[in-house]
């Protein structure tokens, strides 16, 4: 890697933490609140990086918006009981490798960290506390002040916070959503296969990697190659 900086977005759930027990949890508590049988579990985990206002009326378009709505917040109200009840570490646990890539990239002095996820504020609070990641990310995007993904505005935003150009900017994430906002934005993607959506949904990414040991080679990968 040259000095210049660079910045490196991370997404959340199913790119740093593997949360899929309580979203299908909660999910099923929202589907209970409007008397609704939950689709298939792939269905579910399919949608998850979208922001919720999003993914009720993609999971039940024939419900209409106060329904949805109603699902909305059943879904909060259950994740946060469940989070409270078993602790961030249990409930959203780091994937193997996660934290100790953060603190290696956190040292390189031309690295800045970002995230964009789907998660609130709160949730992302939460997670950054309980896992003891404070002071790592110098620009968080959340859905609370964007459009959802794929739309760019997330990646746009943390570039002109840090001042970071898209040709020094990289995402790293699990979804298609994910690969897609970066493409919208202008930046690289760096696909991961341990989340959600399986390898033939990140066709839109420019490095896929199977585990945090892969990611230092990825990002070198993606550097040495004027975009």
């Amino acid at each position: 890697m040259s000095d210049g900086l660079r910045l490196v977005i991370f997404d959340v759930d199913g790119t740093l933490v593997d949360s899929q027990r309580d979203i299908v949890a909660a999910m099923e508590v929202a589907f209970a609140a409007v008397a609704r049988p939950m689709p298939q579990r792939s269905e579910v985990l399919g949608v998850v990086g979208l922001s919720l206002d999003v993914i009720f009326p993609r999971l039940a378009p024939d419900l209409p918006a106060d329904a949805h709505l109603q699902m909305c917040e059943a879904y909060k109200a259950a994740y946060i009981d469940m989070r409270a009840r078993t602790g961030v570490k249990k409930s959203s646990p780091l994937y193997p490798g996660a934290i100790e890539m953060l603190r290696r990239l956190h040292a390189m002095p031309e690295i800045l960290l970002g995230v964009a996820t789907g998660k609130s504020r709160r949730g992302l609070d939460k997670l950054i506390e309980g896992h003891g990641l404070q002071g790592l990310f110098v620009t968080q995007q959340v859905a609370d002040h964007h459009p959802s993904k794929p739309h760019p505005s997330m990646i746009l935003q943390a570039m002109a916070e840090t001042g970071i150009a898209p040709q020094d900017t990289v995402m790293i994430g699990d979804t298609s959503f994910d690969m897609d906002m970066a493409a919208a934005a202008g930046v690289r993607g760096i696909g991961v296969e341990w989340g959600y959506h399986n390898r033939d949904a990140l066709g839109s990414a420019t490095v896929l990697i199977d585990s945090y040991g892969g990611l230092l080679p990825a990002l070198n990968e993606i550097w040495s190659v004027p975009a």
